[in-house]
């Protein structure tokens, strides 16, 4: 029996519309798999890349999309089991993450901790170009392809078979999250019962609201804009106050204001996941004195900014950078998923779009102009029913 080809979600380059390209079934090799894709989400670094704000070489045409929740619905007879040893059959719900840690290289080897930093990783969604075959390398597609022997750094997480797909795409972003709060953890900059301010109100700021909840955060605030959908979503994931950028327009009045809702000398942490250059010399001095800040939203290179190194060093802080993820980060982001599946109004963050040429350029312009919080491509509806 012929199978169907399957379509493709390309871009050319900055600034390009999709084009969707159909590609031959793939043949499906002893240690490989193909996932039929349920859900993906669209992710800050994938708008960055379409704005040009990139910097490193991309293999353009490429597809895009690497928040995947999916299904395998074929595989070799060697692919049995994930990263962690969970089986694997046909019809099991997995999320394949972007960056996968080769586990041989100077850093995987010696520093496991900071294996993010891999020198030869595999990565979906951005550095394995359209040309490539079977042309499956990214989450905007009907179906994606893994394949062990030909990139034997792949890792593919197993999902709760009863987990929506939708939450599944949602495991990614929010296990950055996790391991920049794990960070602080370890540089003795985050503790039970802390007070937290989160810089941005995006779908990282949000992911990081309700990861400082689950992590023992004892107040939660976040600053970011606009009110709907973002910063509303935001207090119904526990941050149990906002400030809107927008209405509180200059840094001086930010400040006193989180100040002022914080009480005290300032917060214990702030995390910033806005993007932004102009945050972290604002969100300093939302610090107490001792206090801890975590940039993990400068993930591309949005440029720079004016700054005193002397308020660092003046009130004694702790900055801590966050990369990613190592492989070992990723079943945390699946766990604190499932256990609090019932606990935030997850699915609410995602606003859904057909997998057409117009479904995928609305869902990054919207996502663009902050008209939703996490856009999510949904090329087959019944998988997340």
């Amino acid at each position: 029996m012929t199978k169907p080809d399957i379509r493709v979600a390309t871009f050319s380059g900055p600034g390009a519309a999709p084009r969707i390209e159909s590609v031959p079934w793939p043949k499906v090799p002893d240690n490989a798999a193909l996932i039929q894709i349920g859900a993906c989400g669209v992710c800050g670094t994938d708008q960055h890349i379409l704005k040009g704000h990139w910097p490193k070489p991309l293999p353009w045409p490429f597809t895009l999309g690497h928040e995947i929740g999916g299904v395998i619905v074929e595989k070799g007879a060697r692919f049995t089991c994930d990263f962690m040893e969970k089986p694997l059959d046909i019809g099991s719900k997995v999320m394949i993450p972007p960056l996968m840690p080769c586990g041989h290289c100077y850093y995987c080897v010696h520093y496991p901790e900071q294996a993010n930093k891999c020198l030869t990783p595999v990565y979906y969604g951005r550095y394995l170009g359209f040309e490539k075959a079977p042309h499956l390398w990214g989450g905007w597609a009907e179906y994606v392809y893994v394949d062990l022997d030909m990139l034997p750094g792949t890792k593919v997480y197993k999902l709760p078979d009863d987990m929506s797909l939708r939450l599944g795409a949602l495991s990614e972003p929010l296990t950055s999250c996790i391991r920049a709060f794990n960070r602080a953890v370890r540089a003795g900059g985050f503790k039970w019962g802390d007070t937290v301010v989160i810089q941005g109100s995006g779908p990282i700021g949000i992911l990081a609201v309700a990861a400082a909840r689950e992590m023992g955060a004892g107040r939660v605030i976040c600053v970011g804009a606009p009110e709907e959908p973002r910063l509303a979503l935001a207090r119904r994931f526990g941050a149990e106050a906002t400030v809107d950028i927008t209405q509180v327009t200059t840094p001086e009045d930010r400040i006193a204001r989180v100040r002022e809702i914080v009480g005290g000398f300032g917060a214990d942490l702030v995390m910033d996941c806005s993007g932004h250059p102009s945050a972290g010399p604002e969100g300093i001095e939302f610090l107490r004195d001792g206090g801890t800040y975590v940039e993990m939203g400068q993930f591309t290179d949005a440029g720079k900014i004016e700054t005193s190194w002397h308020r660092i060093c003046s009130k004694d802080l702790n900055v801590l950078g966050s990369w990613a993820f190592t492989g070992n980060d990723l079943p945390l982001g699946v766990d604190m998923l499932y256990r609090a599946r019932d606990k935030y109004p997850w699915l609410d963050m995602q606003t859904v779009y057909p997998f057409t040429e117009e479904g995928v350029a609305n869902a990054v312009a919207d996502a663009m102009a902050m008209r939703t919080v996490k856009s999510t491509i949904v090329p087959f509806p019944e998988l997340v029913a």
